[in-house]
């Protein structure tokens, strides 16, 4: 049994936007230090840690550790009808998740199926990252964005204190560096990396990103990224492995 209430409705919905960006269902681990999820995407390339913990709520009441699979799209459809100001309370109720809007003076009510997720992810794969690029949100989103105009792809490398970002296309190429703080807050270089990743993928992992944040991106070549970032208290992360040329 669970009894779970968020003061700002909203910034619930904004955890699970980052977390249904990549996968439509997966399972909730709820216990006393907080909430988890590990899943992956449905065609394996991907991965999604997301964890918030229980000092993010005002109210959360948990009697023993409990599992509930969700259908992520369903439960982010919910959360989108979520008002200004708007309270949420989440329990447990015969199999089901209450879901409750409370407002100044109302209160909406929703019940959604939990379901049986066949398989959980697989433990974040370990790898001996070789950079580090710390960089701000807002303008590394511009950068995908015009990537995305010319390419699938994006390719990344590291150098000594630069960061490379390019993408090719029939009609043009692009490839930009980047080492001011306007871009780069901090970039850490044992070995210089270069890899290419799914464009449309590293789009969705940093959708959810909040406005002014950071993103932290761990880089080895030829092994997955590593993208995490904050939202609030909440902490996500993903994973996506490199692109290879067959």
């Amino acid at each position: 049994m669970f009894d779970i209430k968020i003061d700002d409705a909203r910034y619930w919905r904004s955890c699970v936007d980052s977390i249904v960006s990549l996968v439509d269902e997966g399972t909730f681990n709820i216990s006393k230090e907080g909430i988890s999820l590990k899943a992956m995407d449905p065609s394996g390339i991907s991965m999604v840690s997301f964890f918030i913990p229980s000092k993010a709520f005002s109210k959360y009441e948990v009697e023993k550790p409990i599992s509930i699979g969700l259908n992520l799209e369903n439960f982010s459809k919910i959360l989108s009808t979520a008002r200004n100001n708007e309270q949420l309370n989440m329990k447990d109720s015969s199999n089901k998740l209450a879901i409750e809007f409370i407002g100044d003076n109302s209160r909406r009510r929703y019940r959604l199926p939990m379901i049986d997720i066949k398989k959980e992810a697989d433990k974040e794969p370990k790898i001996e990252f070789e950079s580090s690029v710390e960089v701000k949100s807002d303008p590394f989103r511009e950068v995908l964005k015009d990537a995305t105009l010319l390419s699938s792809l994006v390719g990344f490398k590291t150098e000594k204190d630069v960061f490379k970002i390019s993408a090719k296309g029939d009609a043009a190429e692009l490839e930009e560096e980047h080492s001011n703080p306007d871009f780069v807050k901090k970039i850490s270089v044992s070995k210089a990396s270069t890899v290419t990743f799914n464009l449309n993928m590293l789009d969705r992992m940093v959708r959810a990103c909040p406005p002014g944040n950071s993103i932290d991106l761990s880089l080895k070549t030829e092994e997955p990224i590593k993208i995490n970032y904050k939202i609030g208290d909440a902490t996500v992360a993903y994973f996506l492995a490199p692109y290879m040329e067959t």
